[in-house]
């Protein structure tokens, strides 16, 4: 991102740093303060946590049956992954299922379940928060807290260790996945600047991107691209909070005690494909700008925090403004108590709220109140600084700026003019880690992403937290292909226009026997045939691409792609080996298999009729 920028006019209003008051509250105060956030966080029924989200009208998810009651999802809905944890999982996974019904739930008009994806209906919920999300305070906020997703436009800057989203983006598969900081963040209010590390956290379905990564899912669908239609391929998180809900007593409903705070989206048109949204807030009798509370479970929603109480709505006449991304921190006082200096929360005297605004926001351009830079939609906003205070706008402050988490920006110069930049459309701030296997008090994908543990097999999950599975991929056809069919991610294209990517999940376990070889991008709906071979060899031809096992070659069961072109094999692999082929073909503890899957390709580019994936190298283990 090369210098930060300079603003125009004053970088800092003189009474930022007459908030050295602010940066030296009382640290019983704001301890005090933590300490009921997170007694109220802890007053949970006796059930495990449970992230949720909400997709937008666009995804293939909606209208899908979820995984508990078969009830069609849609975009008004809060969702939590199928998994028993209720917490992602590495893929592949089922649909996700229902936490809190747009209806009985969040008390949003009914009459939208069971519509098509790419139809609108008027329960678009693009923004949640309970309310006891983390309390930024006047010091670094810590790897693993800083939550973003961003939609399928997106395509960042450079930074970070990967995956991120300039690795995944290309692949279309940064819209539903998470995004998290792996260094600490100084102290905010933060103008535009270097970017910092960012890594993916949660990925959108749970199995091996076109990038060769893989993180713990939430069993949407993906890839999602940028499309002109108004039904997408793939699913967009548009919502998520990932902190456990302060709930009842055990077996009561899960409604967060703190009711939920969301917002609705705007009537207008996106400015970049053109398509209307769908007016959910005005058709509710809401402004896209405004905060809403659910109360209790089934209750009306109402205004909590108005957007002009934000800075929002002030920038046109007859434009709103849409939150579309939200955290908020709750002080004991009921009611909104709008902040007037960042953090002034801290000594109890006012909410935190930090959002960020959807692109065609009319806010967007407008100087904000802290630095007097134009605002814009990948910026996390507060509250406006009190004129008395320093502010020198009555629009929202940058709290923190694009740029520093790595998103394409027009003030930064990757965006030409009159473009527009890149949105996040999800936040969420926590206090404690996501996934923490090894028990170190982090987030096993900063663990990862600074070093701390290996992921050999790029799934997202420490090594030494998956009995020791040692997985090597290669044999990517970066150079030599059969007929110029090149694919420097996978095996050789295919006649999809990408190849065929091998990858694994579970353990390299002997005894547990629960290796699952991962196919993705393979020709849909074509039957292919893994095997495997003692020997690793310079590449040969073989159909379109390249085979590089050798020695004593077994072959393993059929598999049949399915209509995205993936599949699985596995468990059961050691158990395979043993049944059916000879004791040289037998895997057993210290043994090391290189796999590949051959597959049927009729239309393929070279015009054989078939073509080979990339090939994964398993040590395998006790």
């Amino acid at each position: 991102m090369g210098e930060p920028i300079t603003p125009p006019q004053r970088r800092h209003p003189p009474q930022i740093e007459v908030n050295q008051a602010m940066r030296n509250l009382n640290r019983n105060t704001s301890l005090a303060v933590l300490a009921v956030t997170t007694a109220l966080a802890s007053t949970t029924s006796a059930s495990a946590q449970e992230m949720v989200f909400s997709i937008d009208w666009h995804g293939p998810t909606i209208g899908a049956p979820d995984a508990t009651f078969g009830k069609p999802i849609t975009e008004g809905d809060l969702l939590t992954p199928s998994t028993a944890s209720g917490m992602p999982e590495l893929g592949p996974l089922g649909t996700p299922k229902i936490a809190l019904d747009h209806v009985l739930g969040l008390g949003l008009l009914p009459g939208c379940t069971g519509h098509p994806a790419g139809t609108p209906c008027h329960v678009e919920l693009d923004a949640v928060s309970y309310g006891v999300d983390r309390m930024a305070l006047p010091e670094d906020i810590a790897p693993g807290q800083l939550h973003y997703s961003v939609d399928e436009f997106a395509a960042g800057g450079p930074h970070g260790v990967a995956p991120n989203l300039i690795t995944e983006a290309p692949f279309g598969d940064a819209a539903a996945d998470d995004f998290t900081n792996t260094m600490f963040l100084p102290m905010a209010p933060l103008p535009p600047g270097p970017a910092f590390d960012w890594t993916g956290i949660i990925d959108g379905n749970g199995t091996m991107s076109g990038s060769g990564y893989s993180y713990p899912g939430l069993g949407l669908i993906e890839p999602s691209f940028p499309a002109p239609g108004p039904l997408r391929a793939g699913d967009n998180l548009d919502a998520l909070n990932l902190d456990t809900p302060p709930s009842g007593p055990a077996g009561s409903m899960p409604f967060p005690l703190t009711g939920v705070y969301f917002s609705l989206d705007a009537p207008w048109a996106d400015p970049l494909t053109g398509l209307p949204h769908t007016g959910s807030a005005p058709i509710h009798g809401f402004s896209a700008a405004d905060v809403l509370l659910t109360p209790a479970a089934g209750s009306a929603p109402s205004v909590w925090a108005p957007g002009p109480a934000l800075g929002l709505n002030i920038a046109h006449p007859f434009i709103e403004d849409d939150l579309d991304a939200l955290i908020i921190c709750l002080n004991s006082a009921a009611g909104y108590q709008p902040s007037h200096v960042p953090y002034d929360w801290a000594s109890g005297v006012s909410d935190m709220v930090l959002f960020s605004v959807r692109r065609g926001s009319p806010v967007i351009g407008m100087p904000d109140s802290i630095f007097g830079i134009p605002i814009e939609e990948g910026d996390i906003l507060t509250a406006p600084l009190d004129t008395a205070l320093g502010g020198v706008s009555p629009f929202p402050g940058i709290f923190i700026a694009a740029e520093n988490l790595g998103l394409a920006t027009v003030r930064s110069g990757m965006v030409p003019a009159g473009s527009f930049a890149d949105d996040v459309d999800a936040l969420d701030m926590t206090s404690g880690p996501m996934k923490d296997c090894n028990g170190n008090f982090g987030d096993d994908a900063v663990d990862i992403a600074l070093g701390f543990e290996l992921d050999l097999n790029l799934n997202g999950i420490p090594d030494s937290c998956e009995g020791g599975l040692l997985v090597n991929p290669y044999c990517f056809c970066e150079s030599g292909a059969p007929c110029g069919n090149t694919d420097a991610f996978a095996g050789c294209s295919n006649s999809t226009g990408s190849g065929c990517l091998l990858g694994a999940a579970g353990t390299s376990s002997v005894l547990a026997d629960d290796l699952i070889l991962t196919i993705t991008g393979a020709t849909p709906s074509e039957f292919g045939l893994p095997f495997m071979g003692p020997t690793q060899i310079a590449p040969v031809m073989l159909g379109d691409g390249l085979r590089c096992v050798d020695g004593a070659l077994f072959r393993h069961g059929v598999i049949m792609a399915d209509a995205a072109g993936s599949a699985t094999y596995g468990p059961g692999v050691v158990a395979h080996s043993i049944a059916n082929f000879p004791v040289v073909g037998h895997i057993v503890a210290g043994s090391t298999w290189s796999f590949q899957v051959w597959y049927r390709d009729p239309s393929g580019p070279c015009g054989t009729g078939s073509n080979i994936s990339n090939a994964l190298a398993v040590t395998f283990t006790p």
